[in-house]
């Protein structure tokens, strides 16, 4: 199991929802490290992490439940943390603010630096509902001051994400502006393949995610253009209100629910538009950044949004797309309007959107400067410890 390259832990306590492809994607474009997936069990239907990369409580069985409450609840998984100590790996990096609470004792059994990336989740959410939530985010939030005194750097999303972090009194010296990125030679266009005209909306159905926004826009669209067709990938808490939605006011939809990356990438070439309108939920969550905005781009699909939370970062207003204000569907629709019906506008979109990407959000260099901060981290680290040594009374 042992490598030339120095191992970095990959914490996520489940391996990995379908939305995450981003966690994924910046782990294997490490070149100086080895990524090691470490969490509590696989999620049916997930992203499939390397096999023989990956470190689990929970293999589904009454022992790996056991082990999965008495790592959550006390922090004892000494199974776990064997089977890491093997892989002799020099830091941890965890993603949200809860996988940092959660592996804040893996970090303690094994006695090596942490990271957190925040993804615009934890930081956003009001602490009166955060409190009230479910186990592990409570308890995030009574570790909250310890993770901010244990973890050397935090990473964030957006620079939003980290002015939301610098409110709830996180330490400015260890916060870093982070752009996860994508994988450029995966998304990119293929030109063969024909634009239709759909309108593709790729995200969970909950509130954040401003679905019923551009149903209602949609229905102003088609009144204009009946050709226009809605496709709505993705699942959640909503759906069944927002299918009654649309069957109420649209002409042309589909709901496909969940779609592994490579349908979802395939609809991504054969929109002509791109929609996630998303708002400020009423806990108070936002766009951390939407890592799906830079796919779209990539893919030379045009983005039209809100301009709400951090999406003004990933997408630039009247470059790549069009970002209405908040809430209003009306203004969504006219700019979905405005791309359907001039098609030089919309090459000019499509024609510089996978050229911003590429500048911006590609994995591969995005993923060299993650590998910059880790090593950054370590030399950090061994100072301290020396420090730390020479201060000891001899």
């Amino acid at each position: 199991m042992f490598s030339e390259k120095p191992a970095v832990l990959i914490y996520r306590d489940w391996l990995l929802p379908p939305s995450e492809t981003f966690v994924l994607a910046q782990a294997e474009a490490l070149e100086r490290f080895i990524p090691y997936y470490i969490g509590s069990r696989l999620i049916k239907q997930g992203l499939r992490t390397p096999r023989e990369r990956t470190l689990l409580l929970n293999e589904g069985s009454p022992l790996g439940w056991a082990r999965e409450a008495c790592f959550k609840i006390a922090g004892f998984a000494p199974s776990l943390v064997t089977h890491a100590k093997k892989l002799n790996p020099r830091l941890i990096h965890a993603h949200f603010g809860i996988g940092g609470s959660l592996a804040l004792p893996l970090k303690r059994s094994l006695q090596i630096p942490m990271i957190v990336t925040y993804h615009g989740y934890e930081e956003m959410i009001a602490d009166e509902i955060a409190q009230k939530s479910y186990f592990s985010y409570r308890q995030y939030m009574q570790r909250r001051e310890i993770i901010k005194q244990e973890v050397c750097l935090f990473l964030t999303v957006s620079q939003q994400s980290k002015e939301y972090l610098l409110r709830q009194g996180f330490p400015s010296d260890k916060i870093i502006v982070h752009y996860t990125g994508i994988d450029t030679e995966v998304f990119q266009p293929e030109p063969s393949i024909k634009r239709e005209p759909i309108v593709l909306f790729v995200a969970r159905l909950v509130e954040k995610k401003g679905c019923e926004y551009l149903i209602r826009a949609m229905s102003k669209v088609q009144t204009a253009q009946p050709d226009m067709e809605l496709v709505i990938i993705g699942d959640g808490e909503l759906r069944s209100s927002l299918e009654d939605m649309a069957k109420a006011s649209l002409k042309k939809y589909h709901f496909l629910g969940v779609q592994p990356p490579e349908v979802v990438k395939d609809w991504m070439n054969r929109a002509k538009i791109f929609c996630v309108p998303s708002i400020t939920a009423t806990s108070g969550e936002a766009e951390g950044f939407g890592m799906v905005f830079a796919e779209a781009q990539a893919m030379g699909l045009p983005v039209v949004s809100f301009a709400s939370g951090a999406v003004p970062e990933a997408v630039a207003h009247g470059e790549v797309g069009f970002l209405a204000a908040e809430r209003h569907w009306e203004e969504l629709a006219n700019y979905i309007l405005l791309l359907a019906q001039d098609q030089h506008l919309w090459h000019r979109f499509s024609t510089y959107g996978p050229q911003r990407v590429r500048n911006l959000f590609n994995v591969q260099k995005q993923a060299g400067l993650l590998e910059d901060i880790y090593q950054q981290v370590l030399i950090d680290n061994n100072q301290k410890q020396k420090v730390r040594i020479a201060s000891l009374p001899t």
